[in-house]
């Protein structure tokens, strides 16, 4: 998608990524219980700084904004930042396609927790593993990265559910293999959240 697409997108977004998750089809089966999981595993922590790139409609961090975290961002749709900014006033959001980069004011600071939902299967695997490893040194001590996405344990898994899902299957999205990314990022974990999604962790 092109910037206009996901301006377009923006209005619609919550709905049709719900709908998904209700009815456990690719590919938002398993979506809030994505969001949740890391919902409550940011909030286990003390210090509270959370970084989410590529936010969408700011599902995720509008409840942590909510619970007291500061909250800075990076999206490609203006549009989006423009939804998002009215839940959050005094969060810190800019635009940007982030496998160019991050803005600036994002690299000159720290954070307790750097997440990503439904946002880095933009990138082919090599940049997906360039890209964590460029936000490793973004971390505070003890601060951790987390990764909701399509997401599967094995290639032989991704293939299963491309065959299942059939003509509906996104041929210009690159889905996270945990068994291929993990020699690439020691450290790496990965916890299935249903057929089609599921949580890495590094850090």
């Amino acid at each position: 998608m092109n910037q206009k697409e996901f301006d377009l997108w923006a209005g619609s977004y919550d709905k049709s990524v719900g709908l998904s998750d209700q009815q456990n089809t690719y590919p938002f089966a398993g979506y809030r219980q994505v969001l949740g999981e890391i919902y409550r595993d940011v909030l286990s922590q003390p210090a509270k700084t959370v970084l989410d790139i590529g936010f969408g409609t700011g599902v995720l961090t509008a409840g942590l904004y909510q619970q007291g975290c500061q909250i800075f961002g990076q999206d490609f749709s203006q549009r989006m930042i423009e939804l998002v900014q009215e839940k959050m006033p005094q969060a810190r959001l800019y635009q940007g396609d982030f496998s160019q980069g991050l803005a600036l004011p994002l690299t000159q600071r720290t954070y307790d927790a750097i997440v990503a939902t439904y946002s880095l299967h933009h990138l082919e695997d090599g940049q997906k593993a360039a890209f964590l490893q460029s936000l490793l040194p973004l971390l505070n001590p003890g601060g951790r990265i987390y990764i909701g996405d399509v997401a599967f344990a094995s290639r032989a898994e991704l293939e299963a559910c491309r065959l299942a899902v059939g003509e509906d299957w996104d041929q210009e999205e690159f889905y996270f293999v945990y068994e291929k990314l993990k020699p690439l990022l020691p450290g790496l974990e990965f916890t299935p959240c249903s057929f089609c999604a599921g949580i890495l962790k590094l850090g």
